[in-house]
């Protein structure tokens, strides 16, 4: 299971590459403060200096996992609530394999009972939708736009500058703690007692 999800992890890596690196610079710092999701409380937080790190090409490249990995979160949140609570399709996933019986399990049990080539269709499925995201136009890191959402492909053309912005804010933002609430629903699974708010809960 652990194999799996590390799969997963790296199947929605923003990038196949890195860009080069270079030598920090305080610019890169000062971009990073007037760049999307620089929000109140805590406004260009980045107590490691990760945007010094490389050169402008790896902040976009950063900026692009912390976006496509907030997403992902963000479903991984949702649908580990909506199966801890016992909520499923009707009919079956797989000769054998109902989605009420998979319902009465843990969501990572769950995910096991999913026959190989299910979870071969899921990965191959996130790995086409990288491709297609990063292979679009010019390149994020070469000042084409940040990687959009591939399906289903929504368009913000006609919708106001400023409410684009806020738009952008949140959804960083919320993926931000969705990718607290998911680590955190992982430990509570794996790890008994290790998140004292989910104690008890039979989702965990």
């Amino acid at each position: 299971m652990k194999s799996v999800v590390f799969a997963l992890l790296i199947s929605c890596a923003s990038a196949f590459t890195m860009a080069p690196m270079a030598k920090p610079t305080t610019s890169l710092n000062a971009e990073l403060q007037s760049m999307a999701g620089a929000t109140a409380p805590l406004k260009g937080f980045d107590p490691l200096n990760l945007a010094t790190l490389g050169s402008e090409e790896t902040l976009l490249w950063f900026r692009a996992a912390e976006l496509k990995h907030g997403r992902v979160a963000m479903l991984a949140t949702t649908g580990y609530l909506v199966q801890g609570a016992g909520f499923h399709f009707p009919g079956n996933l797989a000769t054998g394999t109902t989605f009420e019986s998979l319902s009465s399990m843990k969501p990572l049990d769950a995910w096991d009972a999913v026959p190989d080539s299910g979870k071969a269709q899921i990965l191959f499925t996130i790995f086409l939708a990288e491709v297609i995201s990063e292979s679009k136009g010019v390149h994020y890191t070469k000042g084409g736009d940040l990687p959009t959402i591939v399906f289903p492909p929504i368009d913000f053309s006609g919708v106001d500058a400023a409410t684009v912005a806020t738009k952008r804010n949140r959804e960083l933002n919320n993926g931000r703690l969705a990718m607290i609430a998911i680590m955190s629903f992982i430990a509570a699974t794996n790890i008994p007692g290790s998140v004292p708010a989910l104690a008890g809960n039979a989702a965990f």
